[in-house]
């Protein structure tokens, strides 16, 4: 498998995948842009070491990212040479695990993406299958068991230097604050091997569950299976949880897990309406997540011209709606377009500052003498004149589509018709 591993087809393809990932630097600071000529001059004792089972990785560096709902998530970057030894090494692997893999695992894999996990949970609720167990492992990525690991990969790894070369990887070690620290279980995040080593590990549970006759659903380690009642959920909860910690040597973390109706629960970003034929809708903590983006964007403490504010504003709302089109419920586009508008005019009416200002301004956009003067000596706070019937006029929809902003709404109704 070294072999395979090493050849110059599956390394170029590695190499052009780290080069247009990019990402950040390790603890040897070299960056992305200078890994081709660091290998071109060192591939030979590269090489032999790797031959030879003297190669071993650097350390990873620490990195700490918030979660959405609180807390952090703990990532250890790799070197930008292990990241591309251990994308070669992913490449080959996948195309030994992955058509064994559960057609019901969607995380990390080629062909498949997180909207088809969603359309298929959609489609068991259409079925009658009305109960979710919404299933959390607890620190997942942290809490992979090594040696369990190396045996499931040794039943389809045979060359010796290929699983040794895996294990160093998984005890390289994390650097923080200058020292190693050494690294007895789990698979960082981070690195291109920890997601397909994550799902060897999790198919185990697939296939349990495929065993059992059971209706599920996995990306990575969010997992949900679909039921007819609570009763049911109540059980098969207990003993999937009971396969996952005595078998699997996993952690479920019993705060975050549930039996709950689908439309109580989110799953990717998403949510399910209560109808017999459920729709598929934003949850309400995404749409928590992106109005807080948006309200630090559109900060009135920020000082920023109008054009550039919206530029930066127009980027995260495209790349926020490729995501989030999956949607059925356009509804929610029309409204939090609304609010945004709501949130420009505020701060355009902060811009205008000064009473004179204000009344030319609002005579400009075409609002009669009376009226003009008299909301231009207005009291009413900042987000209450946004809303007023006043400013909808004068700063309307034609006014934003001029200014260039982008509408979540029209850019929906497009994509889902074309």
């Amino acid at each position: 498998m070294l072999e395979r591993i090493l050849s110059r087809e599956n390394l170029i393809r590695a190499l052009n995948r780290v080069e247009r990932n990019k990402g950040s630097h390790g603890v040897d600071e070299m960056s992305v842009q200078n890994l081709r000529a660091h290998i071109m001059e060192h591939w030979t004792s590269i090489r032999e070491q790797l031959e030879t089972g003297t190669y071993y990785p650097q350390p990873v560096r620490r990195v700490e990212i918030p979660k959405p709902n609180g807390g952090t998530r703990k990532l250890g970057i790799p070197t930008v040479l292990d990241r591309f030894l251990q994308q070669a090494i992913a490449q080959v692997l996948t195309t030994v695990y992955d058509p064994t893999f559960s057609e019901y695992s969607y995380g990390f894999r080629p062909n498949k993406r997180g909207h088809d996990a969603v359309r298929t949970a959609r489609g068991y609720i259409k079925e009658g299958y009305r109960w979710v167990i919404d299933m959390d492992l607890e620190k997942f990525f942290d809490k992979v068991h090594h040696d369990r690991l190396m045996r499931t990969l040794s039943q389809r790894v045979e060359d010796p230097r290929v699983l040794k070369l895996i294990r160093r990887y998984l005890q390289a070690g994390v650097m923080e604050n200058g020292l190693v620290q050494p690294n007895t279980e789990g698979a960082l995040q981070g690195g291109p091997l920890s997601p397909l080593l994550s799902n060897i590990v999790l198919d185990e549970l697939d296939k349990e569950l495929e065993e059992r006759g059971l209706r599920f659903v996995r990306y990575a380690d969010d997992c949900n299976l679909y039921v007819r009642s609570k009763r049911a959920g109540l059980r098969v909860m207990d003993s999937i949880t009971n396969f996952i910690e005595k078998k699997l040597k996993l952690k479920v973390n019993e705060e975050k897990s549930a039996v709950d109706r689908p439309w109580k629960r989110k799953f990717l970003g998403f949510s399910f309406t209560i109808h017999k034929k459920p729709k598929i809708r934003v949850s309400k903590e995404s749409i928590k997540r992106f109005k807080q983006r948006v309200r630090e964007l559109t900060s009135r403490r920020k000082s920023m011209n109008m054009k550039d504010r919206i530029e930066k504003l127009n980027r995260y709302l495209v790349g926020w709606l490729g995501y989030y089109q999956l949607a059925e419920t356009p509804s929610i586009f029309q409204g939090l377009d609304s609010w945004i508008r709501r949130r420009l005019r505020m701060i355009r009416w902060k811009e205008w500052k000064k009473v004179k200002t204000k009344y030319k301004n609002l005579m400009k956009h075409g609002i009669q003498k009376g009226k003009a003067w008299e909301w231009a000596n207005t009291r009413k706070a900042y987000w209450r004149i946004a809303n007023s019937p006043i400013l909808h006029k004068a700063l309307g929809d034609q006014y934003w589509i001029n200014q260039g902003l982008k509408s979540l709404h029209r850019r929906y109704q497009t994509k889902r018709w074309t």
